[in-house]
């Protein structure tokens, strides 16, 4: 314990002693456990030390401290720690002692009174009191407090201009609303979605000048300390949001502390803090997201910085292993919990689209009974969690963002992601939710690398539990088990053999399609161990993608696939695609294709908007936006319709109506809107509810049940499909393994890595497409990548190979460095469709 950990618990402790023996000078006090209790049976002093240091273990209730005039000021046991709150005014003309709550105004009136006294300590005591005290922070800083800005003018800072300020605060205060309670009132109904009725500008006002005064630093620190335990108790054992509403104007109070992040409060104060904060009902926690979204970026960000400094410095203070795990640390989780609530305000804030939905797929569980219950085993893991509580009470999900306050990845924290039990903590998530804390229960602050070992471990106990399965299954059926799903494919029909298997798959025995991926080319001898599964999504994708078959349209700007509205194949080959996206992911296999993000975001549910055309339509997009722009008379120069056209697989023109008789709707600057709206769910909806809808069904009969939907963003989404486009070599240089005579020290291996960190930045794309089959890295970067470089002869005029599926280069031994750098430049640039094996 630091030596600032062991002065608080003192500090606590010899609290608890005096309420044990002196009372807190309340005759109504309500606590058992204080001497000023009616019923309170006195103790001699070593039994009131051994039950102090009892109720400082339980975090019991601590009462308020009683001021000078309220106590005896030559009571013994008084000691230093007590001048936060409890300080000697011989030398005021007044103690304040009949402030039991704060307004900007009598925090005004005392402050004049102590500036002229030239001591600050009546304003520590008051401050002292009223903070450590849940009663009287609810009734401190009411919006409806009398004369509550009549000293404005003075608390402007020094130059910031006021009638700007003031605006600025009053429009955000106008954003989170009004009541009209008295101080002296707790109102029981709800005051609404985000209400409260605390006025914050003033709050802010009050911070912004006790801030500069260092003596009230300690005070405000010992004062939280003092505050939190009682809290904790409130929320646990009495439900005091549920009777008091207004217990959430202590959050809001505190929150506005903008020196919450400092190291005064983080190794006590703050954790506590987090620990009562994260006791509050959804209901509560949902009100408070909502009011901090009104606050605007700089505030957001504050808060967010202040759990993440948090969460940080606990992590780097302690060291975990697997029997002390991070998840069993209750400040991170509790500091974690809240941070949970900072990131729905940081969407809320920012750009939000909460329709434009999909039908959402049935994730309710089935009541059959399962194969599992019907062989009388217990499933291996529930479903993890589908909608978190805080978002379904806020009506928004993550991937109802178009665009937050604060980008996503600031939320991701490093040292937590460092330090996670990914195994322990799927664990967690899928079996023990209601009882063990899970990171994945708030994916946010994980990176997608960390979360792809989640999904890693999902997909491979479900493999395994279907596997299990089947060898139980056929035991009883008298069957030969089937532990894999077996492609046989021939290499010149691969999409009519894959298509035929998977679609009898899809219809017999759809449950086969989460079994470990197992191809086999027909003819050819070899264990699939990956590289065989690699090469048919390589074959596969070649052939889909190829534009002779008219499935997907090119653009060549964008160097990105869309579907062709006019195609003229089945259902079933989109369906196919839809399985083999979803089996890459499933496999761990990264796929060369290249969709706009608007396919990712309709995969989790999302439909597609006029927004989403600037990256899947990026020259109608920008004719749209001018159309939107366009100052001019819209009717009369644009000549536009309701009616649009485009072409088919063949060229020819199709007329598409936006609107019934859309031919004879003009566009105008009234409607444009409309028209624009209604173009790109065309374009993007309903012009492909065909194609894309079987595409889906395919993706999802792999991934229904996968926490993939919960854990990811479609950008991630993307990333587990394709891979990332940064390239670290120098990664890739390390994890490089060598064969056939080579090693790391071998010349032509140094001439190697040497020409490859010179090349281009295109030049090394196109290396590593013909090394691999993708230009892209898997997630986590290319360090995962595991290639192999290996002696392909001596030195040759023969060009290097290479085994895409194994991401092997067969590399001869050339002569020299410059006949190395050009017959492996020939090789990337020429040697596509025979270099690659």
């Amino acid at each position: 314990m630091s030596c600032r950990n062991r002065a608080t618990a003192k500090h606590l402790i010899e609290g608890y002693y005096r309420q044990l023996t002196q009372g807190c000078g309340n005759g109504d006090c309500t606590n058992e456990f204080c001497a000023s209790h009616g019923d309170f049976q006195p103790l001699d002093n070593n039994s009131a030390a051994a039950k102090a240091l009892e109720m400082f273990k339980i975090n019991a209730k601590l009462c308020p401290r009683p001021s000078k005039s309220e106590s005896d000021p030559s009571r013994p046991g008084s000691s230093a720690d007590e001048r936060m709150s409890d300080i000697d005014l011989s030398s005021a003309k007044e103690d304040f002692s009949d402030v039991h709550y704060l307004t900007e105004n009598n925090v005004c009136t005392i402050l004049s009174f102590c500036e002229e006294e030239g001591d600050y300590s009546a304003l520590i005591r008051v401050i002292g009191r009223v903070f450590s005290s849940s009663e009287a922070l609810m009734k401190s800083f009411r919006k409806d407090e009398p004369n509550a800005t009549e000293l404005v003018d003075s608390w402007t800072p020094t130059g910031v201009d006021k009638d700007e300020e003031q605006s600025e605060q009053s429009s955000e205060t106008t954003r989170a609303s009004s009541s009209t309670a008295s101080p002296d009132e707790s109102p029981k109904e709800d005051h609404g979605p985000c209400e409260v009725t605390v006025d914050i500008d003033a709050v802010r006002r009050v911070y912004d000048r006790l801030l500069t005064i260092d003596q009230l630093e300690a005070s405000l620190v010992n004062a939280l300390v003092y505050l939190t335990p009682n809290m904790v108790l409130d929320l646990d054992y009495l439900d005091v949001y549920e009777t008091t509403p207004d217990y959430l104007n202590i959050f809001v109070i505190v929150m506005e502390n903008g020196n919450l992040h400092s190291p005064e409060y983080l190794e006590v104060a703050l954790p506590q803090f987090c620990k009562a904060m994260s006791k509050l009902p959804v209901t509560a926690l949902a009100r408070l997201s909502r009011l901090w979204s009104t606050y605007g970026l700089p505030h957001i960000r504050r808060m967010m910085e202040t759990f993440q400094q948090l969460i940080t410095y606990t992590v780097v203070s302690n060291e975990y292993n697997a029997q002390n795990l991070v998840n069993d640390d209750d400040t991170v989780v509790a500091a974690t919990q809240c941070l949970k609530v900072v990131f729905y305000a940081n969407i809320l804030g920012g750009d939000v689209d909460v329709e434009h939905n999909d039908e959402d797929e049935d994730d309710s569980e089935s009541d059959e009974l399962s194969l599992h219950e019907l062989l009388g085993e217990e499933r291996l893991y529930k479903k993890g969690p589908r909608i978190d509580p805080l978002e379904r009470a806020l009506g928004v999900r993550t991937i109802d963002s178009i665009r937050p306050l604060i980008p996503f990845e600031d939320f991701v924290n490093e040292s937590v992601n460092d330090v996670v039990e990914m195994d322990k903590d799927f664990t967690f998530f899928k079996v023990n939710a209601e009882t063990k804390f899970s990171f994945q229960s708030c994916p946010f602050i994980l990176s997608v690398i960390t979360k792809n070992q989640g999904l890693y471990y999902d997909n491979r106990i479900r493999m395994y539990s279907e596997r299990r399965l089947t060898a139980l299954y056929s035991m009883v059926q008298g069957q030969q088990p089937n532990p894999y799903l077996k492609l046989k494919v021939r290499r010149d029909h691969i999409i009519d053999d894959a298509l035929v298997r998977l679609e009898m798959i899809s219809m017999e025995n759809p449950s086969d399609l989460k079994k470990q991926l197992f191809v086999e080319f027909e003819g050819e001898q070899g264990v699939d161990e990956g590289g065989v599964s690699k090469e048919f999504f390589l074959l596969v994708l070649e052939e889909i993608f190829n534009l002779d078959i008219g499935m997907f349209t090119y653009d060549s700007d964008t160097k990105l696939f869309w579907f062709n509205s006019s195609s003229l194949e089945t259902e079933a080959q989109y369906t196919l695609i839809g399985i083999v996206l979803g089996l890459a992911i499933y496999n761990n296999c990264i796929l060369d294709v290249h969709f706009p993000m608007v396919v990712y975001r309709k995969l989790l549910g999302k439909k597609g908007t006029y927004l989403d055309l600037s990256d899947s339509h990026p020259a109608l997009y920008q004719s749209l936006k001018g159309l939107l722009e366009y100052t001019g008379n819209v009717e009369e120069d644009m000549a536009l319709t309701f009616q649009i056209s485009h072409t088919d697989l063949f060229g020819n023109p199709i007329l598409y109506d936006l609107k019934e008789q859309g031919d004879q709707i003009p566009v105008t600057k009234e409607n444009r809107q409309e028209f624009v709206d209604l173009y790109a769910e065309y374009i993007l909806n309903k012009g492909v509810e065909r194609q894309f809808r079987a595409f889906k069904k395919g993706f999802l009969m792999v991934t229904s049940e996968s926490p993939l939907k919960y854990l990811f963003r479609p950008e991630e989404v993307e990333l587990l499909i394709c891979g990332s486009p940064k390239l670290d070599f120098e990664a890739l240089e390390k994890t490089t393994e060598y064969d056939g005579g080579y090693t790391k020290d071998s010349q032509i291996i140094k001439d190697f890595w040497e020409t490859i960190h010179l090349f281009a930045e295109e030049q090394k794309r196109l290396f590593l497409q013909f090394t691999t089959g993708t230009d892209r890295s898997p997630v986590g970067g290319l360090g995962k990548l595991k290639m192999i470089i290996a002696k392909n002869g001596s030195d040759t005029d023969r060009l290097p190979t290479s085994h895409t599926c194994f991401n092997a280069l067969l590399l001869p031994e050339y002569s020299s460095k410059e006949k190395l750098k050009e017959r492996l430049l020939k090789a990337i640039t020429y040697a596509k469709g025979f270099g690659m094996l």
